[in-house]
């Protein structure tokens, strides 16, 4: 009987703490998400420098299609991630400011998942709209139908990656004089792999050549960001709180 007992109490304990982790991730994902609606134009800042940024490259380089098609996923994906750096300074400064990180940190749910709901937050807000206007920014470059797909799914795979790195210098540098200039001092390093292998699908599409290998890369590179970028995250705003 108490073998059956401690089956039933485990079979109930299970769903319990999985609804407790979906409501820790929740809960901050949706206060992030309206604080973003009450201040739409820092969400427009980004896109519109993404936007900018990409129209630049054609009136400076000039209408040569051929030059376009070649630099065109390098110009794209640079933009994209100097728009995603845009606002990590700003990822977690507001909550240290008025100590709700703290105050995150003692309540009972999972500090490490609500953290992770801020990171999925950045990046549906700064991240996702920039995948979204890719391909239409993809034909200033003269970029082709496949070529264009190709882009989406790289800078699909490749934004949230830039958001799980770009939190973790974001928490190294809270607090600290200079944090903005710090801050991409220890990102953009760290942002180079997944620039080269997301550009590099897109040239190799063009070229006639197999993506599927820088493709793979990229999403090896975020499941690994995904394993690690919570804890060293967490850890990291830890020690900033101390």
């Amino acid at each position: 009987m108490s073998a059956i007992a401690e089956g039933a109490a485990l079979t109930t304990a299970v769903p319990a703490r999985a609804a407790r982790t979906r409501g820790s991730v929740m809960v901050a994902l949706r206060r992030d998400l309206l604080l973003a609606a009450r201040h739409r134009s820092e969400v427009l800042t980004a896109l519109s420098f993404f936007v900018v940024v990409t129209s630049l490259f054609p009136l400076g380089i000039g209408p040569e299609p051929e030059l376009l098609r070649r630099i065109g996923p390098g110009a794209l994906w640079v933009a994209a991630l100097l728009a995603t750096l845009l606002g990590l300074p700003r990822l977690f400064a507001s909550d240290h400011a008025d100590g709700t990180l703290e105050q995150m940190s003692l309540s009972p749910r999972s500090f490490a998942l609500q953290i992770a709901g801020k990171m999925a937050a950045h990046w549906l807000v700064c991240g996702l709209p920039l995948v979204l206007m890719s391909p239409l920014l993809g034909l200033q470059f003269g970029l082709d139908g496949e070529s264009l797909g190709v882009l989406f799914v790289s800078l699909l795979i490749g934004t949230p990656l830039l958001s799980l790195i770009g939190a973790i210098g974001a928490a190294l540098t809270l607090g600290v004089r200079g944090g903005g200039a710090l801050l991409a001092l220890i990102v953009l390093p760290l942002y180079i792999p997944a620039l080269v292998f997301g550009s590099g699908a897109v040239e190799a599409q063009a070229a006639g050549v197999g993506v599927r290998a820088h493709l793979s890369i990229l999403g090896a590179m975020l499941v690994l960001a995904l394993c690690f970028a919570t804890w060293a995250t967490t850890a990291a705003l830890r020690i900033a709180m101390e």
